[in-house]
């Protein structure tokens, strides 16, 4: 079969075939009397073969060496072929990605493109300064799009970068909300108490909701952050666990702080009270959590609480009943003073 009938058949144009026949991959078998290229039946099946193995990403060194190596193996090829694919699709997504970024900010011409590809970058960039700067530049009069400062947010080590990021995404709205709430279905920690830090900057109701999720979190510090957040919005949700870290001794001042912010609302000034009076009555509490505990009754408004400091100042741990008698001292001095 000639060339051109081969060429017609199997959908290899006649360049490629003449290509193939200089690097030796498929040589015709034979010759016309004219000198033209003949193939034969075994030929047209190694074309095949060939188009096949091209399919798969392999390069025509590969494919040759496949077909002629009699010791060749398959399985590290193909092992490398699929990491070559997946880096492939990899960097076409984040293309795809980036794209869609541009496009999301409806660019007025090649001036707003080229400066949102600049901040783009930017965000990516080794320079903790460069990234802050990107983040700040955003609500500065170039739009960088929301979904890349919560997926830089979700990412961001460096304290003062994350502070600018959560920031802007705050300025921004709640666009990279949804974003952030895959982050807090992350198998890394950190990235799921970086996500509930960036939805606290959202005020929400729809924000509110994942950092009452965010409660239930298998990681400590994640739980622990989301409760100073939800307390800083007034929600009771938050209680409990603030009273654990007081009771740790992790960040409990914050904790104390945010238990006395909750109080704003006289209803919970109580059952902060009853919570944090059940948890000193524990008999396997250690003394400096139990002196922790009534420390942090000091700001808790409230006859229920004077009472239960009172007790307190007759407790048998003496670290204990000192504590509550110098809150008591301080709380009277406050009351008297309001009323002067």
């Amino acid at each position: 079969m000639l060339i051109g009938d081969v060429a017609r058949r199997s959908g290899v144009s006649a360049r490629m075939l003449r290509h193939y026949d200089s690097l030796g991959l498929v040589r015709p078998t034979g010759r016309t009397e004219a000198g033209y290229r003949e193939y034969s039946s075994e030929d047209i099946r190694r074309i095949l073969h060939v188009e096949s193995l091209r399919s798969l990403g392999m390069s025509l060194r590969e494919v040759g060496r496949a077909l002629d190596d009699p010791g060749f193996t398959p399985s590290e090829l193909v092992d490398d072929l699929i990491r070559q694919t997946r880096e492939r699709i990899a960097a076409e997504t984040a293309l795809l990605t980036r794209l869609r970024r541009i496009g999301a900010t409806e660019p007025a011409g090649w001036e707003d493109v080229l400066q949102i590809v600049a901040l783009l970058q930017a965000l990516r960039s080794e320079s903790a300064g460069s990234r802050q700067r990107a983040a700040l530049s955003s609500v500065d009069g170039v739009p960088v799009p929301v979904e890349a400062l919560a997926e830089a947010a979700l990412s961001e080590t460096d304290p003062n970068v994350a502070g600018a990021l959560r920031w802007a995404l705050a300025r921004a709205g709640d666009g990279g909300l949804a974003l952030l709430a895959d982050g807090l279905g992350s198998s890394v920690a950190d990235v799921r108490k970086r996500a509930v830090q960036s939805i606290a900057e959202i005020p929400t109701g729809e924000a509110t909701a994942l950092l009452q999720d965010a409660l239930t979190d298998s990681d400590i510090a994640v739980r622990r952050s989301a409760a100073l957040s939800l307390a800083a919005r007034g929600e009771a949700d938050a209680i409990p666990t603030l009273i654990d870290m007081v009771v740790e001794g992790t960040d409990d001042t914050a904790a104390a702080d945010a238990l006395s912010a909750l109080t704003s609302d006289p209803a919970l000034a109580d059952q902060i009270t009853t919570r944090l009076v059940d948890c000193l009555a524990q008999d396997t509490l250690e003394s400096s959590a139990r002196r922790r505990l009534t420390q942090a009754l000091a700001d808790i408004p409230g006859t229920t609480t004077s009472g239960a400091l009172a007790a307190l100042s007759h407790d048998e741990d003496r670290g204990v009943a000192l504590t509550a008698a110098y809150v008591l001292t301080l709380r009277d001095a406050r009351s008297g003073a309001a009323v002067a």
